[in-house]
């Protein structure tokens, strides 16, 4: 008997996507079967082998596999120890329905910097509360995908254009408590969602996210340095609950918030507290536009 099957499902809060499906399969075999919505698979172990309009194909951890809606396919292990996967399942408006007979003829796509870009919206939509990073991850995976069904696989070029990069800035300013969809801000600024995170990150040298996170983190440091609990230092800061914050604020500042609070100004006498301030702000400041930059350079382009 082979080793349980090990499965998490969830809907995450990110428009476009109807179903997150991580699973350890030991021996399970897939019928022919459809779905409602674009599939979009990588494999972390093993090897899937499926068939797809009556052709046989192979899912090896190297590849991106995007199966249309509503076509017929199966699946199986096609090596010894089973298989693990990570599927997003997209709502059908998410790609072009007319590519869909592309992706019929050429499910597996060959593209690392794709295959990784997946990895990382996965990795953002296990964080309750980072949807805006989900969302802007989920831009350019889709983004990516049209272009390899259109045979633009090519990497397009930079983006300059820095009153949209600006405008979106003056937003996020205006919600960053609140917070801000990526969909509602392409609706505001009448621009595609991938060409908004790319203008921004060109322009700004981070991604969307880490200008929003940046933000609700220098909110935290002034409400913890005020006297307030950490608990409700989260919820004022925009953040989805402590544990998010405790895991933005060590990333940005280099320390937990409780620690933070507990040798910050207020062990300081009065008069000295100011400058202490501002050179800590500066400090901090340059830290963490160099920490931001470095991921964007991966995220951005």
């Amino acid at each position: 008997m082979g080793a349980r099957p090990d499965i998490t499902a969830w809907r995450p809060r990110v428009e476009g996507i109807d179903e997150v499906f991580h699973a350890f399969f030991a021996d399970h075999a897939y019928p022919m079967h459809t779905h409602d919505a674009w599939t979009l698979l990588i494999v972390d172990e093993g090897m899937v082998r499926y068939d797809l309009d009556r052709h046989e194909h192979g899912a090896p951890s190297s590849v991106v596999t995007l199966l249309p809606p509503h076509v017929p396919h199966n699946g199986d292990a096609a090596t010894p120890g089973g298989f693990r996967k990570r599927v997003l399942y997209l709502g059908t408006r998410q790609i072009d329905p007319a590519l869909a007979g592309r992706a019929v003829d050429r499910p597996v796509l060959r593209d690392e910097r794709l295959r990784h870009r997946v990895h990382q919206l996965h990795t953002s939509l296990e964080r309750p509360g980072d949807e805006l990073e989900a969302e802007s991850r989920l831009a350019l995976v889709r983004e990516r995908l049209t272009r390899h069904l259109r045979d633009q696989a090519d990497v397009p070029p930079p983006v300059h254009d820095r009153r949209v990069a600006t405008e979106l800035r003056d937003l996020l300013d205006e919600r960053f408590v609140a917070g801000l969809s990526l969909r509602e801000a392409a609706d505001r600024l009448h621009v595609h969602q991938a060409h908004l995170v790319r203008a921004f990150s060109r322009a700004f040298g981070m991604a969307p996210h880490q200008y929003l996170t940046g933000r609700r983190v220098d909110l935290a440091r002034r409400l913890l340095l005020g006297g307030m609990r950490a608990p409700e230092v989260a919820a004022s800061a925009g953040f989805y609950d402590q544990s998010h914050l405790s895991r933005h604020f060590a990333r940005v500042v280099g320390t937990s918030p409780g620690r933070y609070a507990r040798t910050g100004t207020g062990r300081l006498p009065a008069r000295q507290r100011p400058a202490y301030e501002r050179r800590l702000t500066r400090v901090l400041q340059v830290v963490g536009d160099h920490a931001d930059q470095a991921d964007a350079e991966g995220h951005g382009r």
